[in-house]
C-alpha cells in the first residue's frame, strides 16, 4: 500500500465499513455480540478464530479508534481505556509486580502523582522522583529493581522537556522500559516511539476528542506490551464506550489542523504576556527565553497549546485575573478548542503537599491557559481584563 502522510492517514485509516456502506464511521452501541453457533462462540473465547464477543474488549468502533491512532503514533498495537487515568494505571498494574520500582518524573500532573503515591504505592511498588530534564537524575535513580521510566514532556503546566533519545537510550541500556504521556503535543506534533519511548499514554480527553465532550485514554506500544495491558483492562474494566470511542475517533480527522492552530494561537498569547508588567514570567516551550526551547525544536513538530505564567501578587493576583475574565472558561481542563484557565496550585495539582508543589514549580502566583480557537485578540482582551491595575 502507498504510505500515506498524516492528515491523509488521521482521516482514512483505522474504519472497516459494516457492509452498508457508510461514509462516516458506524457506533456499535452493544454491550455483547451473537455467534452463529456453539462451536463459533468456543473458538471467539479461545483466540483460534478473531471476532467480537463482549464490548469489555471486542468492539468495532473501540477498535476502529485504536488502529487509527496506532497509525498515526507509529505504534503496531493500541488498546484503548475510558480516561487518561485509567490509561496510566492500566499500564502500570499490567507492567510491574510487587517489588519493582519505577523512576517518574516529579513534573506530572498532579492526579498522577496522587496516583502513585496513594494507591500503586499500597501494591509493594518503591517509586523514585526525579527532575523531567537531569538525565543524570535518572541515571543515579537506577536500581536493581527498576522496571519503568514513566513521563510526560512537554509537561503539564510548565512545559519542561526531556531529551526522549537520550533517556531511551538509558532505558535500553538497563532493560528499563520507558512510557511517555504524549496528551498534550498528540502525535501530531511529537512521536515518542520514533524518538525511542517503548509505550505511549494518552488522555485522548484532551486534543484527540479537542472539544471538551468525552472521557477517553490509550496506551500503545508492541503486540506483546499491549496484550499484557488489554488483558488488565478486560479484566478489570476500565474499558472505553463505543460512544465516547466514535467522539474520539472523528476528532482524529482534524487533529493536525487544531493543534497547528493551537500553537500559533498559543505563541501569540505567550508574546504579548511577556510584555505585561504584572507578568513575572511566561513559560511557552515556543519562546526562545524558554530553558527547553531548542531540545523542544529538535524532537517537536510545535510547541502545542499550553501557556502558564505567574503574576505579581501570588493567590490574590491570580484569583483576581481569573474572576474578571468573561471568555475564558474557568475549567481544569485542558486541550478544547474553547480557551480555559485554571490556578494549579488549588485545582490540578491541589492534592500535592506544600512540598511536592514547590518541588515541580508550581507557585501560588502560576496560572495555566490551554488557549483554544477563538480569535487571539479576543483572548488577549480577555486576560488583559485582571491585569488592570
Amino acid at each position: 500500500m502507498e504510505k500515506q502522510q498524516f492528515d491523509t492517514k488521521a482521516i482514512r485509516e483505522g474504519y472497516r465499513t459494516t457492509g452498508e456502506q457508510e461514509h462516516s464511521e458506524a457506533i456499535f452501541l452493544t454491550s455483547s455480540f451473537v455467534f452463529d453457533s456453539a462451536q463459533q462462540a468456543a473458538k471467539r473465547f479461545s483466540k483460534k478464530e478473531p471476532g467480537n464477543i463482549y464490548a469489555r474488549f471486542t468492539n468495532p468502533t473501540v477498535a476502529a479508534f485504536e488502529r487509527k491512532l496506532a497509525a498515526l503514533e507509529g505504534a503496531p498495537a493500541c488498546v484503548a481505556t475510558a480516561s487518561g487515568m485509567a490509561a496510566i494505571f492500566a499500564t502500570i498494574m499490567a507492567l510491574l509486580k510487587p517489588g519493582d520500582h519505577i523512576v517518574v518524573s516529579r513534573n506530572m500532573f498532579g492526579t498522577s502523582i496522587v496516583l502513585l503515591n496513594t494507591i500503586v504505592a499500597k501494591f509493594n511498588v518503591d517509586i523514585s522522583y526525579v527532575d523531567l530534564g537531569d538525565l543524570s537524575a535518572w541515571q543515579e535513580a537506577l536500581q536493581n529493581n527498576t522496571k519503568l521510566f514513566l513521563l510526560e514532556t512537554p509537561s503539564n503546566p510548565l512545559g519542561e522537556v526531556v531529551d526522549i533519545v537520550a533517556l531511551s537510550k538509558i532505558s535500553r541500556e538497563n532493560n528499563i522500559l520507558l512510557a511517555v504521556d504524549n496528551a498534550i503535543l498528540t502525535p501530531a506534533l511529537q512521536n515518542p516511539i520514533a524518538l525511542g519511548a517503548d509505550i505511549v499514554i494518552h488522555s485522548a480527553t484532551k486534543y484527540i476528542d479537542g472539544q471538551g465532550r468525552c472521557l477517553a485514554g490509550a496506551v500503545l506500544g508492541t503486540n506483546e506490551l499491549i496484550e499484557k495491558i488489554a488483558t488488565f483492562t478486560r479484566a478489570t474494566g476500565p474499558s472505553l464506550s463505543a460512544f465516547n470511542a466514535w467522539i474520539v475517533l472523528k476528532g482524529l480527522d482534524t487533529l493536525s489542523l487544531r493543534m497547528r492552530a493551537h500553537s500559533d494561537n498559543a505563541l501569540k498569547v505567550a508574546l504579548w504576556l511577556t510584555q505585561q508588567n504584572q507578568v513575572e514570567r511566561v513559560y511557552y516551550l515556543g519562546l526562545e527565553s524558554h530553558p527547553h526551547h531548542s531540545l523542544a525544536k529538535q524532537q517537536q513538530s510545535g510547541f502545542g497549546g499550553i501557556v502558564s505564567f505567574t503574576v505579581k501578587g501570588k493567590r490574590a493576583a491570580a484569583f483576581k485575573l481569573i474572576n474578571a475574565t468573561k471568555i475564558l472558561s474557568i475549567t481544569a481542563n485542558l486541550g478544547d478548542t474553547k480557551s480555559t484557565i485554571t490556578h494549579p496550585a488549588s485545582t490540578t495539582h491541589y492534592r500535592l503537599t506544600e512540598v511536592e508543589k514547590k518541588q515541580a514549580n508550581i507557585s501560588e502566583g502560576l496560572l495555566r491557559i490551554s488557549v483554544g480557537l477563538e480569535d487571539t485578540n479576543d483572548v488577549i482582551n480577555d486576560i488583559s481584563k485582571g491585569l488592570l491595575v
